[in-house]
């Protein structure tokens, strides 16, 4: 396609085959950002829901490991709500396992097919609202090693790649690209400014394509050209200089990366790649991410051990005397405490007068309840943050068997997406979790 002396390539079409600190110093607010934290094979409902709802709530043993008290006092408790039994309804559809009650929780419906996604996930609607200002529309992580294994999908069938590499990320978006606020010698990049252009210039040529274009190829299409002005949209943020942000620093080199799926592993790789993110937040390089801790059906397992968590939760025999599998109920230990890491980093830079976590929703979920059983009822789900005060943290809301959905939709709110409802079917729900909104 030639628009003038431009021309660009094609995909592979049917056709051919502030002062108060809480605004930036030109005044805008300080922006409000939204990511997504998952780990694999659920809880022990009677170990990790709490025993009494709304505020100062008790932590059950497997929520202990948000008992930390940061550096400024605060715990890391009373930044989190529990939301509690929510379910993820099937409407007459397999459980498929480990993949229903994700995808359930992310898009609103569950899938008719294993592995299908039923339409975008939360973070890629989030981002549609408010990613397309920053240099990346949202930042995928995943902390065991697999890219071939993504939690966030724009469509039901275009998923984001996680990056599993800190030292990638660290690369990615802090690298020769980055404008560091603290180079008074910036100086756009020509090679940028020839590419800024693109889109308008072949618009004609594309109109007339468009045209002659099948429904399919022209969804295609669309949808191509969507991700190229996405790009465009990056050259701009990288041609307009540094960010103007106080908090803003050029994140510490990651050192010395151990990348796998062993807790030793994983932990320390969750810890680092919160670190750049947060970071880049903080720069406002991107406004929506997700991190994918561990996989559904868990491929977590300690040094030297021979059986990982998802193979625990069906061979370990349940302990009469303690009610569950203790073998197991090990790593949901470990994916609390790799949680309480990820907002841990996010409160410990200062930004305006409160944190970085201050401006942000952070939402945690799992695939199941019970991972022995495949439980899509009870489906654990937190969240963090206070979205720059629209929601209060530190509260606990039993959902008595309400659709998941309903975070889903509190979260689109919040974000300021236009949506009265959100799900399908009996997923479908208008009503946000009124609990945890100021």
């Amino acid at each position: 396609m030639a628009g003038g002396a431009v021309s660009m390539g094609l995909p592979l079409l049917d056709l051919f085959l502030n002062d108060n600190g809480t605004a930036l110093a030109q005044g805008q607010a300080l922006p409000v950002r939204f990511g997504v934290w998952f780990w694999g094979c659920g809880m022990n409902p009677h170990r990790w829901t709490p025993s009494t709802v709304g505020q100062g709530y008790e932590l059950p043993i497997e929520l202990q490991p948000l008992d930390r008290v940061l550096p400024d006092g605060s715990n890391v408790k009373d930044l989190v709500s529990i939301l509690s039994g929510f379910d993820v309804k099937l409407d007459g559809r397999p459980n498929h396992p480990h993949t229903a009650g994700l995808i359930g929780v992310a898009a609103g419906s569950a899938p008719d097919l294993a592995n299908t996604y039923t339409g975008p996930t939360l973070d890629s609607l989030v981002a549609r609202q408010i990613g397309g200002t920053t240099r990346f529309r949202s930042i995928e992580m995943s902390a065991t090693g697999n890219a071939n294994r993504p939690y966030s999908y724009d469509s039901v069938d275009t998923s984001n790649a996680p990056e599993v590499s800190p030292l990638a990320l660290y690369t990615r978006v802090f690298g020769p690209d980055f404008a560091d606020p603290n180079d008074a010698n910036f100086t756009p990049d020509p090679r940028l400014m020839l590419r800024q252009s693109v889109l308008s210039a072949v618009k004609e040529d594309r109109d007339q394509l468009n045209r002659i274009l099948g429904t399919h190829d022209q969804q295609r299409l669309d949808q191509y050209f969507t991700s190229v002005r996405q790009l465009e949209q990056q050259i701009e943020v990288l041609l307009s200089g540094p960010p103007d942000l106080a908090s803003c620093m050029k994140a510490p080199e990651p050192g010395a990366e151990n990348i796998g799926s062993e807790v030793e592993q994983s932990v320390p790789t969750n810890q680092a790649m919160a670190e750049i993110l947060s970071f880049a937040l903080a720069c406002d390089q991107t406004r929506v991410f997700s991190m994918m801790f561990s996989f559904p059906a868990s491929s977590l397992r300690h040094t030297g051990g021979a059986t990982a968590q998802h193979q625990l939760t069906h061979d370990e025999l349940l302990d009469p005397a303690v009610g569950y599998q203790p073998q197991a109920g090990e790593f949901i230990l470990v994916s609390m405490g790799a949680w309480a890491d990820f907002i841990e980093r996010l409160a410990a830079i200062p930004e305006g007068d409160g944190t970085l976590l201050d401006t942000c929703l952070g939402f945690a979920h799992s695939d199941v309840s019970e991972a022995k059983q495949h439980g899509v009822v009870k489906i654990p789900m937190m969240m963090a943050g206070r979205a720059s005060g629209k929601v209060k943290p530190g509260v606990h809301v039993a959902g008595a068997t309400d659709t998941t959905s309903r975070a889903g939709l509190t979260i689109q709110q919040v974000m300021g997406l236009n949506v009265e409802s959100w799900g399908t079917d009996s997923m479908q729900t208008s009503q946000a979790i009124s609990e945890i909104l100021v």
